[in-house]
């Protein structure tokens, strides 16, 4: 458990970001908290690098409406405060914080204050004597570091953990991650770390935890780019979506638009993106320039529009032909009526809570 959000076994998969304000700058670190769970993030993690980031832990883990998972590197008393201060879990490697009386002494705090770990094993901080027995970060050198950081934490008879292997390298943090599944039960934290920007890191991300999540292997993730966590966030749900491991707001499936388009499907979709940002119920939505693939897409979804010819196209709902609109009149129409739609839905689900399972 992460707070109340529990990770592993039949959970499911929990998306992730992490704060890059100054932890100091309370008001701005919690903003963008805010900002994170607005879009999706079930847990967010922040940097704890000194003791004046643990006094603003206290206040921001009290206003923060997720989960607060606290980034501890070496200084074992970052992470004895940040479990006072209330952090939900202390993302640590029980071997870097100095001798078994300071890990002991971590622990110890987790367990008083109702706090989970996550072993952090990077390729870029292996350790020293790892990296001489294998020459460079490898696979299996990384899973090496995973297990006995775990053995550490168990034969402090603390399990209450998860586990990382991340690498910017897609088929080594792959290799690492499909030998760590095989070497532990523990529940998993899936990243490809230091992906890069906005598209370069999002399609590694989806390249190499899409694999593992396919496999089976991962039950939280985090997506690492250098861009606003928002985007991480968003990231996250576009790969788990595609999977169909998890469902949230609205699903748009658009064509890439083409000579035949009888409107301009990518400022329809660009703006259709913004304005549907709000709508949190699964749905889905298509958006198709012409009658080729519009009518079968549009069976397939819950809203549908298909382009047509003399300024205009045809709504579907729920799979069927209902009306046409113009395409000046489009935009407004659509929105209307997916925020129709997920009204419906959000009615139905809470009259029968098991539906959806």
């Amino acid at each position: 458990m992460v707070g109340d959000v529990p990770v592993g076994g039949d959970a499911p998969i929990s998306v992730q970001t992490m704060t890059n304000t100054a932890t100091t700058d309370i008001r701005g670190t919690i903003a963008q908290v805010q900002a994170a769970a607005d879009a999706g993030a079930d847990i967010v993690r922040i940097s704890v690098p000194d003791e004046d980031s643990s006094r603003a832990l206290k206040e921001i883990v009290r206003e923060s409406p997720v989960p607060i998972v606290a980034d501890i590197h070496f200084h074992y008393r970052r992470g004895i405060e940040a479990a006072e201060a209330g952090a939900a879990c202390l993302r640590i490697n029980p071997g870097n914080i100095g001798s078994q009386d300071r890990v002991r002494e971590v622990i110890r705090a987790a367990r008083d204050h109702g706090c989970s770990m996550r072993i952090g094993v990077n390729a870029g901080s292996l350790e020293k004597h790892l990296l001489e027995k294998y020459g460079e970060p490898t696979p299996e050198a990384m899973v090496e570091s995973g297990l006995d950081h775990i053995k550490v934490l168990e034969d402090n008879d603390f399990h209450e953990f998860k586990i990382s292997c991340k690498a910017s390298d897609v088929f080594m943090a792959a290799a690492a991650y499909q030998a760590l599944a095989e070497a532990t039960d523990a529940p998993i934290h899936l990243g490809i770390t230091e992906a890069g920007g906005l598209t370069s890191g999002t399609i590694k991300s989806a390249i190499g935890l899409g694999n593992l999540l396919w496999m089976g292997i991962g039950d939280t993730i985090r997506v690492s780019l250098s861009a606003d966590p928002v985007e991480e966030v968003k990231v996250g749900y576009e790969i788990l979506k595609s999977l169909g491991l998890r469902h949230r707001g609205v699903n748009i499936i658009s064509c890439p638009s083409c000579a035949r388009q009888g409107f301009d499907v990518i400022k329809t979709v660009e703006a259709l993106e913004e304005r549907l940002e709000h709508i949190k119920t699964p749905m889905s939505l298509s958006i198709i320039g012409c009658v080729v693939n519009g009518p079968g897409e549009a069976l397939m979804t819950d809203v549908g529009f298909t382009g047509g010819g003399a300024g205009s196209g045809m709504v579907y709902l729920a799979g069927k032909a209902s009306h046409k609109m113009s395409n000046d009149q489009m935009i407004e129409h659509i929105v209307e009526e997916v925020e129709k739609k997920a009204a419906e839905l959000e009615a139905a689900a809470a009259a029968d809570p098991h539906a959806a399972e």
